[in-house]
């Protein structure tokens, strides 16, 4: 991969966004290391996405918008699903993904904050889903922003494309938090991370994902009741010692 560094760190995988010089800006091939870096997280504990520089995504890359004017229709749809399927990938992702955004994340790099489960920010960040300003819409990242922001949010913010502060994007559901120390911020959201049991956090994901309801939930919590990790845990608790997993 040239765009993106995938970076092992003990239990948790850093994908970083590695062109600077555009300020992370989407092209064809940063669409597609993204893609392969979320396929493949393994049994990591969890997934920081991040970006090199002074901003995190500045949205889609100038030139990369300029050859898809010269494109056919079928190959325009080849395109966005591939920018579609990246997003999915990190939406989809089975491990916890937490965002670290500065700068800038505008349109497509919206999007990507959009997919995380957990998104810290910088205060001074600036957002915006900004396609409409160009003549376009945020058609392909909007199923994942709509179900982070809300409809009554996206009705505001994709018609206008303006662009708003890391408080809005707080106060709208983008972000969970904002800090001008994202080192100690990240390391604090880790730790809690991996204080709970590794099967269970990843089960946890699902939960959110599938939503069971009525019986279901019951039949799932009976279940997960019944794992060798679960029994661990509570006997933990109750000997009043760390679980195996925090040793």
């Amino acid at each position: 991969m040239s765009t993106v560094r995938v970076e092992e760190r003990g239990h948790v995988c850093h994908v970083i966004m590695d062109r600077p010089d555009r300020r992370n800006a989407f092209n064809a091939e940063l669409i597609a290391d993204l893609h392969a870096a979320f396929l493949d997280v393994g049994d990591t504990r969890a997934v920081v996405l991040s970006g090199e520089g002074k901003s995190f995504s500045a949205g889609a890359d100038a030139d990369w918008m300029r050859s898809s004017a010269d494109l056919e229709y079928s190959e325009n749809c080849a395109d966005a699903e591939r920018l579609r399927s990246m997003l999915n990938a990190l939406d989809s992702c089975p491990a916890p993904t937490i965002g670290v955004v500065q700068g800038h994340a505008m349109g497509g790099g919206a999007g990507l904050v959009a997919c995380c489960d957990i998104v810290l920010s910088r205060s001074q960040t600036v957002f915006a889903f900004s396609e409409t300003k160009l003549g376009l819409i945020p058609s392909v990242i909007s199923p994942f922003v709509i179900e982070r922001i809300g409809t009554a949010q996206a009705r505001r913010y994709f018609l206008t494309g303006e662009r708003f502060t890391a408080d809005i994007a707080v106060a709208i559901g983008l972000v969970h938090e904002i800090s001008d120390d994202l080192d100690q911020a990240l390391d604090h959201v880790i730790g809690e991370i991996l204080a709970g049991g590794p099967e269970a956090v990843r089960a946890a994901k699902r939960l959110i994902q599938e939503r069971p309801s009525g019986q279901a939930t019951a039949e799932l919590i009976a279940s997960v009741r019944a794992t060798a990790e679960a029994q661990e845990g509570l006997r933990a608790f109750l000997e009043k010692r760390p679980p195996s997993w925090r040793r």
